[in-house]
């Protein structure tokens, strides 16, 4: 590979504020803020407004829209 074109890929700490969950893991963002974690290390911090902890595809707490009821209604109010 060349020298000097690729972005640094460094530990970084994500967290998401609406869950009240970080991770580190690796990752080329940067940011001027930090946070101490677990180890003692202090790593870089990117807040996330949704992750895997606060998404309701992922907590199973997605609703289900009841399109038929929907539709249903529609042609009873402007149909009749």
């Amino acid at each position: 590979m060349k020298s000097g074109i690729h972005p640094d890929y460094h530990p970084v700490v994500f967290r998401d504020r609406a869950a009240d969950f970080a991770f580190l893991t690796r990752s080329t963002a940067a940011s001027d803020r930090t946070i101490e974690w677990s180890d003692g290390r202090t790593y870089p911090l990117i807040d996330v407004e949704i992750s895997s902890a606060s998404h309701p595809f992922y907590t199973g707490t997605a609703r289900v829209v009841d399109t038929a009821g929907r539709v249903e209604r529609f042609n009873r109010r402007y149909r009749s």
